[in-house]
């Protein structure tokens, strides 16, 4: 039986680059895969007005927030004059609020319940009803320990700011699907 010769090994070189090149498929698939199903990163939301009128003064967190999140979206700048804008943005309500979820059997508090809930309205040039009166909320529970303090109050305040960017977030989806009336 004659001896055959060995097969030729691949390079080093040629390894790394199939590898590569299966890679590049890999992530070419994926991306086509993420494109088909409608996936698109969150970025800022896009509004369909120009101009918009914010019914909540600059000067609090909630209004500084608004305007730099509608600033962001490129296409629609806040004016001060509700007369001007295109639309108008009325913030009716802006309630935090606290309750007790559980008590040790010393009758201390163990869990509270932290609640905000912000209820607005958009309304067009001429007044009429583009979103109606609408409510949303947002919550989140945290344990209390009596023997720190000062650090469940710091974290009260981080947890209503994080609620605060949910309910802004959702304010702005809402802001972004409402169209101008025609």
């Amino acid at each position: 039986m004659p001896a055959r010769a060995p097969a030729p090994r691949p390079t080093p070189g040629a390894a790394a680059a199939s590898r590569r090149r299966l890679l590049l498929a890999g992530a070419g698939l994926a991306t086509l895969a993420l494109a088909g199903c409608g996936f698109r990163l969150r970025g800022p939301q896009q509004l369909d007005f120009a101009t918009i009128h914010v019914g909540v003064s600059e000067l609090s967190e909630l209004g500084a927030t608004l305007r730099r999140m509608i600033a962001t979206t490129g296409t629609t700048t806040v004016v001060e004059d509700p007369a001007q804008a295109d639309a108008r943005l009325q913030i009716i309500g802006n309630e935090r609020g606290r309750e007790i979820l559980s008590l040790t059997g010393a009758g201390k508090v163990r869990e509270y319940q932290l609640t905000q809930r912000l209820r607005f309205q958009l309304l067009d040039k001429a007044g009429n009803t583009l979103i109606p009166p609408t409510a949303i909320a947002a919550t989140r529970e945290y344990t209390f320990d009596d023997t720190q303090v000062l650090g469940k109050e710091q974290e009260e305040a981080l947890l209503y700011r994080d609620m605060q960017a949910d309910l802004l977030q959702q304010l702005m989806r809402r802001l972004a699907v409402a169209k101008r009336a025609t």
